[in-house]
């Protein structure tokens, strides 16, 4: 095991490696206009509101209720302060299914994808710097790479393999796992017990769920200020001793460069 350098890397993908926001407001509202049976096209104003608030997204059936939300005349603060409860109130006042919310956003993605994969695809964009540095651990012969995500793996393959980036289809522990984060990390962990882990997530919440497996004690956990999230979680990790904050330019850099 090393102190400056993990053996072990896992990494989130949306938020971490991959800007997927302009893809996330369109195909959300696409399976808006699906889900409430609308025309309606989707007006700059609601998907300029809609991009600060993606941080408050957990898992992807909630960006269709999201503009739902909006729609009906929540604001911002409220939907901030309060999403979890917003979130089950419309599902439950429209009698929705969370699985067919989900079904019907991956099929329009799916579409899409089959119908204009080059015009998908650019709709997301790497962070500067993220590719060069995955590249550079890739090709790390003392160094594992694992890819742990929300997205479906099929999807996060075709983005990396259009930018050149190869990676085991088995390094991709994507959404048709159904597995959460901190379960998957404990499987790694089962597979490399005396590995030097090393997570990196923009989601507070799940660096969270991390930290409350004993199991997974032993796995440094690093917040992506540049992703999904807000500076009241930028401030929380910085409190937390569990928690390392950080940057772009950290995350580019060396890996002695990622530690306080």
């Amino acid at each position: 095991m090393s102190a400056v350098a993990p053996d072990l890397l896992a990494l989130d993908f949306d938020g971490v490696l991959c800007n997927g926001l302009k893809e996330y407001a369109q195909s959300a509202w696409k399976a808006y206009q699906q889900i409430w049976s609308t025309e309606e096209t989707l007006n700059d104003a609601l998907r300029d509101r809609f991009y600060p608030l993606r941080p408050v997204i957990e898992t992807g059936w909630e960006m269709p209720v999201l503009y739902r939300a909006l729609v009906l005349g929540k604001t911002d603060s409220e939907i901030l302060e309060h999403w979890p409860q917003i979130s089950q109130d419309i599902v439950t006042q429209d009698n929705l299914d969370p699985k067919r919310l989900s079904h019907t956003l991956d099929t329009v993605r799916d579409e899409w994808i089959q119908a204009d994969l080059g015009g998908w695809l650019q709709l997301h964009e790497f962070y500067p710097g993220v590719l060069q540095k995955l590249q550079q651990a890739l090709q790390n012969p003392d160094l594992e790479v694992y890819i742990i995500t929300t997205k479906e793996g099929r999807f996060v393959k075709q983005l990396l393999q259009q930018q050149n980036v190869e990676i085991e289809r088995d390094r991709i522990f994507g959404k048709e796992v159904k597995r959460p984060k901190a379960e998957t990390l404990k499987q790694l962990l089962s597979r490399h017990p005396q590995a030097e882990i090393w997570f990196v997530e923009d989601m507070l919440k799940t660096l969270y769920k991390v930290q409350k497996q004993p199991e997974l004690a032993s796995v440094r956990l690093f917040l992506a200020n540049w992703g999904y999230n807000t500076e009241s979680a930028h401030q929380a990790a910085s409190a937390d001793e569990k928690v390392q904050l950080m940057s772009l330019e950290m995350f580019a850099g060396d890996f002695r460069d990622w530690l306080r």
